[in-house]
């Protein structure tokens, strides 16, 4: 009886992506959606289309990533800025001292309309700090930085009888 040894070659398959993108995952800038004029971030993971969707720009064109990376990546809000990914931070918006005391006189408005259907009166400090609200919404407190603190105590029985 004579004995046959059969030897296995492995079949190697090569990924679509292998050749043209080096790396699985990529971030991508997506100028299509601008944050703060910012392109947002895409992120691609090559290796779950059968073939390069049209869209797809050159490997170039992106940030590779290792898996480690791709791993602990932000699903946050990303912008691409000078071929870097980082968080999108808004710019802080500065309220006019005079637009937040045009706000308050609201709620000094509505205090007022409590008081008078309580048959109360402000108290000496919400008379001073309506007196410093007024004066910085109608322009004439132009040293002020900030509004005053809203007073503590707002309304005092009135002196009058019921």
């Amino acid at each position: 009886m004579s004995e046959t040894m059969t030897t296995t070659t492995p079949i190697t398959t090569s990924e679509w992506w292998a050749t043209s993108y080096p790396a699985r995952y990529y971030a991508c800038p997506n100028s299509s959606a601008l944050i703060g004029g910012y392109p947002s971030v895409m992120w691609v993971d090559v290796n779950v289309f059968l073939s390069a969707p049209a869209w797809l720009p050159a490997a170039s064109d992106m940030i590779a990533l290792t898996e480690a990376e791709w791993t602990v990546r932000s699903t946050g809000t990303q912008i691409m800025v000078n071929g870097a990914v980082q968080t999108y931070t808004p710019p802080v918006v500065a309220v006019p001292l005079k637009t937040q005391a045009t706000t308050a006189q609201a709620w000094i408005q509505q205090q007022a309309n409590l008081a008078s259907a309580m048959d109360e009166v402000f108290t000496a400090d919400m008379k001073a700090y309506v007196r410093a609200i007024a004066a910085i919404a109608s322009g004439a407190d132009t040293t002020s930085t900030a509004l005053p603190a809203q007073p503590a105590d707002v309304m005092a029985a009135s002196s009058a009888t019921s």
